[in-house]
């Protein structure tokens, strides 16, 4: 069964930064499966922020661009979102999600909540 259990979030200050990261145990298929991190803010949808492929190929919304960063470490089964610059409006609950198309799976992890304020 796969686990995905996000950390780093916390209260920060506008313009300052978090690392969060996801750590994915019992993922066998981790390095082939794209991996992304979601975010919900109070009273929204559920959105993406960044995604990576298993080619490490990165895709960023307008909103994430610039600021956020993606990356993968194959071999801690981790994936982590560097966020710098951070706002108000990046206030809400990180997830991170795996994902493989072909194999049809799907997994989330439990979120960890980021909260921006002066």
């Amino acid at each position: 069964q796969v686990q995905l259990v996000e950390s780093g979030g916390g209260e920060v200050q506008p313009g300052e930064s978090l690392r969060l990261s996801c750590a994915a145990s019992g993922s066998i298929f981790f390095s082939i499966d794209t991996m992304s991190w979601y975010r919900q803010g109070p009273g929204k949808q559920r959105e993406v922020v960044a995604t990576i492929t298993s080619y490490s190929i990165t895709n960023y919304p307008d909103l994430a661009k610039g600021r956020f960063t993606i990356s993968r470490d194959n071999a801690k089964n981790t994936v982590y979102l560097q966020m710098n610059s951070l706002k108000p409006a990046d206030t809400a609950i990180y997830y991170c999600n795996e994902r493989n198309f072909r194999r049809a799976t799907d997994y989330w992890g439990k979120g960890t909540l980021v909260t921006v304020s002066s």
